[in-house]
């Protein structure tokens, strides 16, 4: 069940207008939101209605033994093992036991819990119901944002504050603009550009495979934030808040500044979890040692292949870059003009996104020896395309702030007003995207 499918929708409908009227009965309304986490993972496989209450249930169980225990570290290691794991028998195996639906979001997300309890950073949560519905709720299940548990909890076990009128329209708002992004920007660049160029560059001159590349680089972005939106809007209908995963990331000064932007949710798992826990740090080189290394577990997180390897090869040696040069220069601003740095930056994210599209190894050079061949020619870039990456183009560069007045606007709104948007947003999707939804990127992760 596809997040921007009419059958999501009327599912969010449905659990919307059973949660609240119960919410004033804590335990009632979080059973309602369980009952949709296990809905929405049995509509993909029904045997997730086993795995995902066991795992569950035993990192519960861990995170509440953790606190008093004499063996800390080996209750922490079994959670590990159990997520990852779990997450290793589903990405990688090629048997029957491969699941449609990659669990990778739902095993980050439990491993904050007791990893969190186990640096004393949390504190095991009060509730088995809210932790089974915090740890596999369904707004975050296909793609995140990663969010941690104890923040979720903290949510979760407290009485219900209500829903305003306001941040409704701003839940709406974000589901509006997050369709708007996937429909009219990612699907439309995908399909009309950036498929046909990766599937056969060689079909392509130097300069359409080019101007793909870049239209892959927005592609991307709109279709996961798309996501996003859509999750963040979802989740404050039901009175969660869940974080910001994207902050303009093409803005970006370095490789380091990037990772900061892009995937915010990831990328701070990663440091948190991950890098933080590599060994011999003191040593003056292992913290850019470290930092490839996390980069490169982080692509082969995306998929057992050199491609993924190679892309998080390169952001894993590019922020060790970054890292070396901050430190040289401390506290003091880079003589290089900011718009410079960032369309170094560009570049070189852009260069990666190549091997991280590419079906193969030999598909990705195609592409790179395309543009190198520096054939011009521009014939099989329509208006189109050239208006919907002007647009996409538009909408990342514009101040950060631009979205404000228009959701508050929007939120501050009338009901039938806020429906009359709606209504005439899904007529345009209905026109523009006539071949309907592709799935989200990231779900596939």
């Amino acid at each position: 069940m596809l997040l921007t499918s009419s059958a999501y929708f009327l599912f969010l409908a449905a659990i919307f207008f059973l949660y609240w009227p119960l919410s004033r009965w804590r335990a009632a309304g979080l059973a309602v939101v369980l009952f949709a986490n296990y809905f929405f993972y049995a509509r993909w496989d029904l045997r997730y209605l086993a795995i995902v209450p066991l795992a569950s249930s035993a990192d519960y169980w861990i995170g509440r033994a953790l606190p008093g225990s004499a063996y800390p570290r080996l209750l922490a290691g079994a959670s590990i093992a159990l997520n990852i794991g779990l997450l290793a028998v589903l990405k990688f195996s090629t048997g029957s036991w491969a699941l449609p639906l990659g669990l990778s979001f739902y095993c980050f997300q439990a491993l904050t819990y007791t990893l969190d309890i186990y640096r004393k950073d949390a504190r095991p949560g009060n509730s088995y119901l809210a932790h089974l519905t915090a740890v596999s709720f369904f707004p975050t299940i296909l793609a995140g944002p990663i969010t941690r548990v104890d923040d979720l909890l903290k949510q979760m076990e407290r009485p219900a504050p209500g829903l305003t009128d306001a941040d409704a329209g701003r839940g709406f708002f974000l589901i509006g603009l997050g369709a708007l992004k996937k429909f009219l920007v990612a699907d439309y660049l995908a399909e009309n550009l950036v498929n046909r160029v990766f599937d056969f560059p060689a079909l392509y001159t130097g300069t359409e495979t080019l101007v793909a590349v870049y239209a892959y680089a927005l592609q991307l972005y709109y279709d996961f934030s798309g996501y996003t939106d859509v999750a963040l809007g979802s989740a404050l209908l039901l009175g969660i808040r869940l974080p910001a995963n994207f902050n303009q990331p093409y803005l970006a000064a370095n490789v380091s500044d990037f990772w900061r932007r892009w995937h915010i949710s990831l990328s701070n798992w990663l440091r948190d979890y991950l890098f933080f826990s590599l060994p011999a740090k003191r040593h003056a080189v292992m913290p850019y040692v470290n930092l490839i290394v996390t980069m490169v577990i982080g692509g082969l997180w995306h998929g057992a292949s050199w491609t993924f390897a190679f892309w998080g090869l390169l952001h894993g040696a590019g922020q060790a870059v970054s890292r070396y040069f901050q430190s040289r220069r401390g506290r003091a601003e880079p003589r290089t003009p900011r718009w410079i740095r960032v369309f170094v930056t560009v570049q070189f994210v852009c260069f990666g996104w190549i091997f991280f599209r590419a079906s193969s190894w030999d598909n990705a050079w195609l592409v790179v020896e395309r543009i190198g061949s520096l054939s011009m020619g521009w014939d099989n870039i329509s208006n189109g395309i050239w208006l919907i990456l002007g647009i996409a183009l538009a909408g990342h560069y514009a101040p950060k702030g631009w979205l404000d007045a228009p959701r508050e606007r929007f939120a501050s709104a009338p009901f039938y007003a806020q429906a009359a948007a709606l209504l005439l947003l899904a007529m345009a999707i209905r026109y523009v995207a006539a071949t309907g939804a592709a799935p989200f990127i990231y779900t596939k992760f």
